[in-house]
């Protein structure tokens, strides 16, 4: 952490212009923002926020939000995100009242001014010394600030309905979560957030620390959850074999009147404890349909007497289990009592992942999000005919084998550098012993937890498993965002013009082919849910699933940033809802949050931990930063200020270790070498989201720190790199050697300098970017003519198109501007430009041509800051027959 001196001693150091805020024009008040729902209005939301934002200078810190649908106003709270370097509001959240059929608004405009009507029943919060009570739409909530329930009972009316909320699981022996510290994040009226933080005990030994949000919104009797825990055991012999959340429910009803429900894909399994349909006898038609539909039967006199005078002889099942074993199949078992056999009830493919278990008394139900992705997955009614009931999401299930986090190859003869090195050269895998490991990986879930008065109708509980399923969502139109000025250069979905269309329409189907791949190749699982495939085998008609480097991407040359752009430009389901499981994927399991390589992140690999490389790189906040702006998601706020001392961790983790004929480094104990990119910037962007956040001005002087050290080297970004001091954030040296590497661009640099040089002045920095943008791809005999030898490798000329064109556009240069449409089209070291469609369908397989998500996601991302900064250009261009070349230095 910076100190006060430090500060100070920066301060002198940095001109005074740099630091202040970048004088404009006063922005004109702002038209109200449109947003729209992204799969349409839905039939339920379970209540969510969403994230809007603001030009520079339009909206005061001061300012409140009207929200209005179709032009009324509309209950709704707000709070500011983000801050523009002059105090104005650069985003702001917005959540709404839980909804359903015509209570789900549409139309929806946000505008600053004063709020609209409270809701007609406002969230309540009562703090106590041992825990906090929270009542909304009737239910009250007990959260307890220690001890081993999360939530210990929630209650209607003064009748409870559940409780106690447990944290359950398995490694080797049973463990239990054990609440250490309980927060109100949020307090209402509309919303309220509770984030509870803990441990598993097993016996006296604590383990798995788990953190869980859970949300409230006016008008819901359910919690929103976000279940995020850290793996801190030893892969070798501590395998999870077992991980839920388990409810416990207050059984009243007669068997005959209590019910099971769980949502399939198919028709609601709706079965009772014990079953009054089916009977050699007839009980009565109303009773039979009052069981089937989830209702209190009449009083037990009216039921025929053949089957009232023995009821004790049938049956009554107590405990039911839906296990989604893979992506491609469930079955639901059911048995009477413990010891007894299980009976197979039901099958399907794919469930939505609900469970309820209750009666006309009152009962629970509970989903999981992204229940069938990431198997294996289960849900359980345990001990129903008893006057308590358990109702389980089990996230990992009891059923499945026990997670294996163990590394999947052997050393293989690779103890030294140099016969690592070479196995690189083989597999693309950066291999090294003791590096591989899963300590310190996260996992996040999402889940809904219902509080029911009674049995929900079954329409009502189909409803609740799909909303939960589809997770609806709001998003600020992206005409708006544009016009807003955030994230650098993107422009709107362009086809006016042939050339235009063509590069368009190829953005389109390249995210329609990624989409449709997750669920062609089953890219499913717990762990593996959210990532994509690097490269494919075109003899095997199969990604490379098992060949070292070439098989997860970890957001390798920036997927997650390409979709999310695109997501921004479209406002569209598709690219925003792959864009929005990576993010939660690599985020969590391809980063560390614990341990030596806290802060880091791991290279592509057959597994997501496996590689050797641990970089910022793919820890990177740049990648998260889109969606936490567009959702306001507390988790991913949280891991990107995880990331604002990562730099520190390169002191013990050198990335550069193995580099052939690399010597050790020499330079101020202290201090270690860092790349500009991408290292450096993937910090930066922690940096510049705190800034942002908080107003903290110390988060804006580590960036300028940079800013004007490289800025005032001789050859600036051209260097590379340079030693790099973490007290004071400064790079030292005079910057005299040239020093390119093709990477140093590819995450997300050229995307968070588009930023930073916008918000503070510093022109030496702004010349040094431009500069490495106009030469890097220069051809051979203008750079050395312009900087001498050595000319070193150069990769990626059409990736590196866009930074082409953006100094173009600094430096008004029409030829560099043709310079760099050329290179965008030449598909050298790329993908290359269709002028159609180029998937080819094998029996139910799809490939695209001579594809890498390396190509793909460079092609997207220059092709999106392509189109905004050389649209005219693009119009005139020819575009050749389609052609790439692989992805190999060129010297």
């Amino acid at each position: 952490m910076t100190t006060r001196r430090d500060a100070l001693k920066l301060a002198s150091l940095i001109p005074a212009a740099a630091l202040a805020p970048r004088i404009g024009h006063a922005a004109p008040a702002p038209n109200p923002a449109p947003a729209h729902w992204l799969e349409g209005r839905p039939a339920m939301d379970l209540g969510h926020s969403f994230g809007v934002a603001w030009p520079r200078g339009a909206v005061s810190r001061r300012s409140g939000f009207n929200l209005a649908a179709k032009g009324a106003a509309i209950p709704a709270q707000s709070w500011p995100t983000a801050f523009w370097p002059d105090g104005s509001i650069k985003w702001s959240a917005h959540a709404l009242p839980a909804g359903m059929g015509d209570a789900v608004p549409d139309g929806i405009t946000v505008a600053p001014g004063a709020p609209g009507p409270a809701p007609a029943d406002p969230i309540r919060i009562e703090q106590a010394a041992d825990g906090i009570r929270l009542t909304c739409a009737g239910v009250t909530w007990d959260f307890a600030k220690s001890g081993d329930a999360v939530i210990r009972s929630a209650s209607i009316s003064g009748r409870t309905v559940m409780g106690p909320v447990s944290l359950v699981g398995q490694m080797g022996a049973a463990f239990a979560g054990v609440v250490t510290r309980l927060t109100l994040e949020q307090n209402g009226p509309v919303r309220a957030v509770i984030k509870v933080e803990g441990v598993h005990r097993q016996g006296q030994d604590a383990t798995l620390p788990f953190t869980l949000r859970f949300y409230a919104y006016a008008g819901a009797r359910h919690l929103r959850i976000v279940h995020s825990f850290i793996y801190d055991g030893d892969p070798a012999r501590d395998a999870i074999a077992a991980l839920g959340l388990s409810v416990a429910v207050p059984m009243r009803d007669a068997p005959h009147d209590r019910h099971i429900r769980m949502a399939s894909d198919g028709p609601l399994f709706a079965e009772a404890v014990r079953p009054l349909t089916g009977l050699r006898r007839d009980p009565g038609a109303a009773f039979r349909a009052a069981q089937i539909e989830g209702r209190a039967t009449p009083p037990i006199a009216q039921m025929a007497a053949a089957v009232r005078d023995k009821l004790q002889y049938i049956p009554t099942w107590s405990d039911f289990w839906l296990e989604q074993a893979n992506a491609d199949g469930f079955r639901i078992e059911k048995r009477t009592e413990a010891n007894m056999a299980w009976v197979a009830s039901a099958s399907g493919h794919r469930a939505p992942g609900l469970a309820y278990v209750g009666g006309p008394s009152g009962g629970a139900a509970i989903a999981q999000r992204w229940f069938w992705q990431t198997c294996p997955s289960a849900l359980s009614v345990r001990d129903a005919a008893s006057d308590t009931a358990h109702l389980t999401a089990w996230l990992w299930s009891p059923r499945a084998e026990p997670m294996d986090l163990r590394p999947w190859r052997g050393v293989n003869g690779m103890e030294s550098y140099d016969a690592q090195n070479q196995g690189l050269d083989i597999t693309y895998e950066d291999y090294e012993p003791g590096w591989g490991s899963a300590t310190g990986i996260a996992k996040t879930h999402e889940l809904t937890l219902w509080a029911c008065e009674a049995t929900p109708a079954n329409a009502m509980m189909e409803t609740m498993a799909a909303a939960n399923a589809a997770s609806p969502r709001l998003m600020a139109a992206p005409e708006h965002l544009n016009k807003a000025g955030v994230f650098g250069d993107w422009s709107l979905p362009d086809r006016s013009s042939r050339n235009h269309a063509i590069v368009e329409d190829q953005l389109e189907r390249l995210v329609d082919f990624y989409a449709g791949e997750v669920d062609r190749r089953g890219w499913y699982g717990f762990w593996n849910h959210g990532d994509i495939m690097h490269t494919y085998d075109a003899d095997r008609h199969q990604w490379r699933y098992d060949i070292g480097g070439f098989a997860w991407d970890n957001s390798e040359l920036s997927p997650d940033l390409w979709l999310w752009y695109q997501a921004l430009r479209t406002g569209s389901a598709q690219p925003f809802r792959l864009a929005e499981a990576m993010t939660r994927h690599t985020c969590e399991v391809d980063t560390y949050h614990l341990g030596r390589f806290k802060g880091l992140g791991t290279r592509h690999g057959v597994q997501h931990w496996g590689d050797s490389s641990k970089q910022p790189r793919v820890s990177n906040a740049i990648y998260r930063r889109i969606y936490f702006y567009l959702t306001a998601d507390d988790r991913v706020g949280d891991l990107i200020a995880d990331l604002v001392d990562s730099d520190r961790t390169l002191d013990h983790v050198e990335i550069g270790r193995k580099v052939p004929g690399a010597k050790a480094y020499t330079g101020p104990k202290g201090t270690f070498d860092m790349g500009f990119g991408p290292s450096w910037t993937a910090v930066v962007g922690a940096w510049l989201t705190q800034w942002e956040r908080t107003g903290d001005t110390q988060w804006r002087d580590r960036i300028a720190a940079g800013m004007q050290t490289i800025g005032a080297m001789k050859y600036g970004w051209l260097v590379g790199g340079a030693p790099y001091d973490p007290a004071t954030h400064r790079f030292l040296g005079k910057g005299d050697t040239i020093g390119i590497s093709h990477l140093s661009s590819v995450f997300g640099a050229t995307e968070i300098n588009a930023e930073i040089i916008s918000l503070i002045d510093i022109p030496a920095y702004e010349q040094a970017w431009v500069t490495f943008c106009q030469w890097y791809n220069a051809p051979k005999p203008d750079f050395l003519a312009k900087f001498g030898p050595p000319f070193g490798s150069r990769n990626l000329r059409e990736a590196y198109s866009r930074m082409t064109a953006y100094a173009a556009r600094a430096r008004h240069d029409r030829s560099l501007m043709a310079r760099a449409v050329e290179e965008f089209f030449s598909g050298d070291e790329g993908l290359g430009t269709w002028d159609h469609d180029p998937r080819v369908h094998l029996g139910n397989q799809v490939e695209w041509p001579r594809l890498s998500t390396n190509a793909a996601a460079q092609w997207g991302l220059a092709a999106i800051q392509m189109l905004a900064l050389a649209g005219a250009e693009i119009d005139s261009a020819h575009i050749p027959a389609h052609r790439n070349s692989p992805q190999e230095p060129r010297h």
